[in-house]
């Protein structure tokens, strides 16, 4: 199975949660009390988002993402 590595970034709002965002996903947020909840609920958004990409048909040749990959983490300050 190919996997898929995707750059998130990471930044704490204001109020306290965590937003995850990735720009080699675009339409993918996802916000989380904590950072682990933040990053579980992007990469269900990216298998969704993935998975859409491959029902319309926008990639080929795609595979279907493995039930778990690698997300490298980026902080901001």
């Amino acid at each position: 199975m190919a996997e898929w590595l995707v750059q998130m970034r990471v930044e704490r709002l204001p109020e306290g949660c965590y937003l995850a965002t990735s720009d080699d996903i675009p339409g993918l947020v996802a916000q989380g009390r904590t950072v682990t909840e933040a990053l579980e609920i992007a990469r269900d958004v990216a298998k969704k988002l993935h998975e859409a990409q491959i029902e319309r048909g926008d990639f080929a040749d795609a595979e279907p993402l493995a039930d778990s990959f690698e997300l490298p983490l980026v902080l901001s300050a």
